[in-house]
């Protein structure tokens, strides 16, 4: 960030234009003068007199919501600043912090409201990166960070040296496919809906995923194994541990041996351990995502100038010398480029441990998509019928690929069909005009949990597979759009299953071309009708290709609470399904 010229600085240096006197009269006047200032003080003790308000008499205040874990630090540092006396315009500052989940500070922004603070110093950009994509949230904006923490994973003693620590070093999905072939390792982490920690570590493990064989269902299984020893927050995490180097809390199935954590977090823990109950720290060979602390003015349109450049004063004094080292004594990094050994240590990270490697590259937006989508669906069980269009369009080529636009939706049904876990149900349906009698729609597979076998021995998701690759345009067929939907619905909230999540997919590159169909307008009066806050059943809508109608999917779905998607390229489905189940979850949630 760019040094700021702040009012304090103004007239510094400037030299006397008065000439010089001689020297018997100045030495008269400062005697005079400090003559009078000696009384004078005397007499502002005494308030008999008064030279004007000081600065603290109408101090600029700040409140700033700060992530748990760099809160004590800031709090040292904020009474560190008043103690200094910190100006802004010739003001004194008064920094209030307080500790709050970036999480719970987040949800605040998004619904539009004030979090009640000028500044927030959430634990990651990911949090940040939220808001602003977000139009209806408060505004933030960001103007630095505070520091830095990698993130890695912890174990309790006995179980690092089981796997070779510190010497033999793992990927991401290494060691979280250790833990799943090691029933005693028992790894725990938070949730990633709400911890970036979490998150980051899913993301980064899912990115590993995505470059081996049947990696998808790897990291399936592990989310769906981990998400049975997820705790609210990072701080709970630590909870989750032995308290002690006994036999029967090490060997307690309700402790976690490892854990999903970040240095620093590992850092305080050790430092308040007793002996034997430290932590181990290793750091995945294929980089470790960090916590990134961004420094952000809430809402800067509503803020007065004195309390934005106040808020400007404290980012810059965070920057001195001697509040880094605060940070750094507190188990922080301030440098990318430097990972302190003594921080390292204390944190239970040694060599060959890569600790000094550079921070893995910052997840993209549809990494970080997929991921929660694919939590979402594996914490929760879903029950998802999808609803492909198969008319004539769908034989159009894709520009660039030389695949019809159903060759490469089928492809991307098949990439999603990877992420469900054995307990999901999914069905599959077709539509275009006329396919069963005078129906729009044939129900090719109908919704069945992915595990179940048939006399056959063949699995709901062989069936699946095997449906969707024999997906093909009917020649000359229309798309019945209205009436398929209508029909779908009812059978989705018919046959909704309490406790798992219920929805409705439907892909369509076209607008209804079914002349004795039902009206739009009526449409959207049945799906309100049959659209229950009790048992949600979202429709999510996606509109393919560049004949389909984005503003009716919209309609469409919102008459259900569901969402309406566009995609250019049927290839990215897979993601979008995936973000509009993270859509409707977070409703679902905040309903």
């Amino acid at each position: 960030m760019g040094r700021h010229s702040l009012p304090d600085q103004y007239g510094a240096g400037g030299s006397d234009p008065r000439p010089r006197i001689r020297r018997r009269t100045v030495a008269l006047a400062t005697a005079l003068v400090l003559t009078v200032a000696g009384g004078a003080a005397g007499a502002v003790r005494s308030g008999l007199l008064s030279f004007g308000s000081s600065c603290r008499d109408h101090p600029v205040r700040l409140t700033v919501a700060a992530s748990p874990d760099v809160s004590p630090a800031l709090t040292v540092a904020a009474k560190q600043a008043e103690d200094s006396g910190l100006t802004s315009d010739g003001r004194c500052l008064e920094i209030g912090v307080t500790a709050r989940e970036s999480s719970k500070v987040a949800e605040t922004l998004a619904a539009g409201k004030d979090p009640d603070a000028q500044v927030w110093v959430a634990d990651s950009d990911l949090w940040v990166q939220r808001i602003t994509a977000n139009r209806k949230a408060t505004r933030v904006t960001p103007v630095g960070n505070v520091a830095s923490t990698p993130v890695a994973v912890a174990m309790v003693p006995a179980a690092a040296k089981s796997l070779g620590w510190p010497r033999k070093t793992y990927s991401w999905l290494e060691l979280a496919g250790a833990t799943l072939q090691d029933d005693s390792l028992r790894l725990g982490a938070a949730d990633p809906t709400r911890s970036a920690t979490g998150l980051l570590a899913l993301t980064q493990i899912g990115a590993a995923a995505a470059g081996v064989k049947d990696g998808d269902t790897q990291a399936a299984a592990l989310m769906k194994t981990l998400s049975r020893r997820t705790s609210d927050t990072d701080a709970q995490v630590l909870d989750t541990l032995p308290p002690d180097a006994s036999g029967a809390e090490q060997g307690n199935p309700r402790r976690n041996r490892a854990v999903v954590v970040t240095e620093q977090a590992s850092f305080t823990h050790n430092a308040s351990a007793d002996a034997g109950t430290g932590l181990d720290l290793f750091y995945p060979k294929d980089g470790s995502p960090r916590l990134d602390y961004p420094y952000t003015l809430v809402d800067k349109t509503r803020l007065s100038t004195d309390e934005s450049r106040a808020a400007i004063r404290f980012m810059t004094f965070l920057r001195r010398p001697e509040q880094q080292r605060l940070l750094q004594k507190h188990g922080f990094r301030t440098s990318d480029y430097d990972a302190p050994q003594t921080l390292v240590t204390a944190a239970g990270g040694s060599g060959p441990q890569p600790f000094a490697e550079p921070a893995a590259r910052p997840a993209s937006d549809t990494a970080v998509e997929e991921t929660l989508g694919t939590w979402t669906i594996t914490v929760q069980s879903a029950r998802l019928t999808t609803v492909v269009d198969a008319s004539s369009s769908m034989s159009e080529p894709v520009p660039g690929t030389g695949r019809s636009r159903m060759d490469v939706t089928k492809s991307s049904l098949l990439q999603a069909l990877a992420t469900f876990t054995p307990q999901d149900e999914i069905g599959l349906w077709e539509f275009s005009t006329e396919l069963d009698g005078d129906k729009d729609y044939r129900v090719l597979v109908p919704t069945a949990r992915l595990g179940d076998t048939s006399t056959g021995g063949d699995t709901q998701r062989d069936r699946l597979s095997a449906a969707f690759g024999d997906l093909s345009p009917v020649p000359n067929g229309a798309t019945g759009l209205y009436d398929t939907t209508l029909a779908a619905y009812r059978q989705a909230t018919a046959s909704y299953v309490k406790g798992k999540f219920n929805a409705l997919v439907i892909l369509t590159d076209g607008v209804n071309q079914d002349p004795g169909s039902i009206s739009r307008t009526a449409l959207l009066t049945e799906l309100r009708k049959l659209a229950s806050p009790e048992r949600p059943v979202p429709l999510i809508m996606i509109a393919v290709g560049p004949d389909a109608d984005r503003e009716e999917a919209a309609q469409i779905a919102g008459a259900t609470g569901g969402s309406g998607q566009s995609v250019t390229d049927p290839s990215q489905i897979h993601t979008v399904i995936l973000k509009a189940i993270v859509a409707a979850g977070t409703q679902g949630n905040e309903d």
